[in-house]
């Protein structure tokens, strides 16, 4: 049995411990609100800008239309697009962001596809190299706060890979946000790009005439979209993030909290069993007299 001064010192450790992770809490809180308001306000502009890709798709086929919307014609050289957060003390928030992406990828390389992977995070990155390192592109840092400028720089790297003929296909794994205490790991597919099924914008019978055609607005509207469906990933990310960091400190702190309580009941039973043995041997000493 550890004596009480061991125990003292270790019940002044998680008391310390336990501030940390309380400090951790309240600045994750802090950050959320923010972080919660950008990942919403971000999600207009992109359905909105879904919604107009939809409409113009509508009316263009053949070999006119863009190659973002209609991809290659193959599917065998896959990209896979896996962002985390570059920290972690978030619970499993990474964690089953990697574990969906390594799922698909393993998949895919089954099925014989040329799988290659772009990580925008650290924890992605540190994750996935160990068994994918060689199949790595490009490795980008998440940052503390989204940058449009990292997802530009993604948005870059993807269309020149896709103009070399190196990619077909090109897929998002992030986490979306849904609620304080749930984020849902998500798949997107990015390239050709998905537009059935999504929300159209309703004509009301008109007709319109596009200048330039629908095939040129497509062609700067897709890798706009795949920008903004990267960056608009990242703030999903951002805000699942601090709100698994919040719930994770917060369990954390009471853990702490309880190990405190069962530590002082344990050195309190301790220095009283010291107390009852020490009167035990002046009494005995006593008599023996």
């Amino acid at each position: 049995m550890a004596s009480l001064k061991e125990m003292r010192n270790r019940i002044k450790s998680v008391e310390a411990t336990q501030k940390i992770t309380k400090a951790m809490q309240m600045v994750a809180a802090a950050k959320l609100r923010r972080a919660q308001d950008g990942a919403q306000n971000a999600r207009p502009y992109a359905e909105r800008m879904a919604a107009v890709i939809a409409n113009l798709a509508a009316g263009v086929s053949g070999d006119g239309a863009p190659k973002l919307l209609v991809g290659t014609g193959r599917d065998t050289k896959q990209l896979v697009i896996v962002a985390t957060s570059d920290r972690g003390l978030a619970g499993g928030f990474n964690s089953s962001i990697v574990r969906m992406a390594r799922e698909k990828i393993s998949g895919l390389i089954a099925e014989g596809k040329d799988v290659k992977i772009i990580t925008i995070g650290k924890k992605a990155r540190d994750q996935l190299k160990r068994l994918y390192g060689d199949r790595f592109v490009e490795s980008y840092e998440a940052g503390g706060n989204p940058s449009l400028s990292t997802a530009q720089a993604v948005g870059e790297k993807i269309a020149e890979l896709f103009e070399a003929g190196e990619i077909d296909v090109v897929h998002l794994a992030f986490s979306k946000f849904k609620s304080v205490v749930t984020q849902i790991p998500t798949f997107k597919q990015l390239i050709p790009a998905q537009v059935e099924g999504g929300a159209t914008i309703d004509l009301k019978g008109a007709a319109y005439e596009y200048e330039p055609d629908a095939e040129g607005i497509l062609e700067t509207l897709l890798p706009r979209n795949v920008t903004t469906q990267i960056f608009s990933a990242m703030l999903e990310n951002n805000a699942g993030f601090f709100a698994a960091q919040m719930a994770a400190m917060d369990n954390a702190t009471r853990n702490a909290g309880d190990m405190i309580a069962a530590l002082k009941l344990l050195a309190n039973r301790t220095r009283q069993a010291q107390i009852t043995k020490e009167l035990i041997e002046i009494i005995s000493g006593a008599e023996a007299l």
